[in-house]
């Protein structure tokens, strides 16, 4: 977008709060092993975690620096990528003033997050075919729209959004455009890390949760400009990511031939669980494309099938009070052994 201007979207109070400064970020030469660190009230009897962890998380950066190709003053990492939106939320919507766009069916928590923080969510439906509808995503906009949510690939249908429909929005739209890359890794189109230069208002958010499979760490990704992440940094909790978390994230990013292994045993595994469910089990009407790590299913009877698979010990998600989404199932991809009692079980109940 030309002529952007990123002054224009903070909230006042937010462009002259003096950020908290703690004590790891006063003192942060850490390579002097013989200095005694009297400065944060810390318990002094060392166990591996009775200090503070480094706050701005230099040593996760710095591996996921290497990996994304991208300058660590352009990440941020939350307590899961719900931490980093509430402050995205936070650093540029005033309540009660501003809005946000989001497009249904989508991941919940921009709707709860809009909530919260007391924010107006202007929502439109994607098409049939579950893309964006660029024309009345610009109509329903106006001064005060800070904000536009892409979930791509989608959650819960699991298809990408075009390319060219994203580049006209993040083109277009007068705010920041957040695209949620939660399941980028499981998806043949490159992630929007590559032309982020390009948008001085695209913010990209991914994820350690689902190919990187540390969703118990809960540790979330945010790249953007230098200035944007900036802003983030100055509002964000001293301390948002443990050294537990931190120590478990490096370990796995340095495994990445693990990581991969794994993604492709995922994408093959769903890859022949979505032709199954194509062509072997009667009640199923749909299957929609997917580029994640689940698959759409529209289904008879979405609150029957889900009470069988319960009764049989396999837990989906009934999805069929969603927008477009009547009647419909959504499957994650499990390992082999998983899928196959799922088809099992599917291919048992009437």
């Amino acid at each position: 977008m030309k002529n952007f201007n990123i002054n224009n979207l903070i909230r006042e109070n937010i462009k002259s709060l003096k950020p908290y400064s703690s004590a790891r970020d006063e003192y942060k030469d850490a390579t002097t092993a013989e200095m005694i660190f009297l400065d944060a009230n810390e318990n002094p009897f060392e166990n591996g975690v009775n200090r503070y962890p480094d706050p701005q998380q230099n040593s996760v950066k710095d591996v996921l620096s290497k990996i994304k190709n991208i300058d660590k003053k352009n990440i941020l990492l939350g307590n899961g990528s719900d931490e980093v939106l509430d402050l995205i939320f936070r650093a540029f919507c005033e309540p009660k003033e501003d809005n946000v766009v989001t497009l249904p069916p989508t991941y919940g928590m921009y709707s709860v997050l809009a909530n919260l923080n007391n924010i107006e969510n202007r929502k439109v439906l994607l098409n049939t075919d579950f893309q964006p509808e660029v024309a009345a995503i610009l109509n329903v906009v106006d001064a005060n729209s800070k904000i536009l949510f892409l979930c791509s690939p989608n959650n819960p249908s699991g298809n990408s959004f075009t390319a060219e429909k994203v580049d006209y929005l993040l083109t277009n739209f007068k705010g920041l455009v957040v695209i949620d890359e939660a399941y980028i890794d499981f998806s043949e189109q490159e992630s929007w890390l590559k032309r982020m230069e390009e948008f001085p208002n695209l913010v990209i958010t991914q994820t350690l949760s689902k190919a990187y499979g540390m969703a118990g760490i809960r540790l979330g990704v945010c790249y953007a400009s230098a200035e944007i992440i900036q802003i983030l940094n100055n509002i964000k909790p001293p301390y948002n990511i443990n050294q537990l978390t931190q120590l478990r994230a490096i370990n796995r990013l340095q495994n990445l031939k693990e990581v991969e292994n794994e993604i492709s045993q995922l994408i093959s595994e769903r890859n022949h669980l979505k032709k199954e469910l194509e062509f072997c089990v009667d009640f199923i009407e749909k299957v929609y494309p997917t580029d994640s790590n689940f698959i759409l299913i529209k289904v008879d009877d979405a609150a029957k099938r889900y009470k069988q698979l319960i009764e049989y010990g396999v837990v989906i998600r009934n999805r069929t009070n969603e927008p477009l989404c009547e009647n419909c199932l959504r499957i994650s991809v499990g390992i082999s052994e998983e899928n196959e009692k799922l088809l099992r079980t599917l291919k048992e109940i009437q």
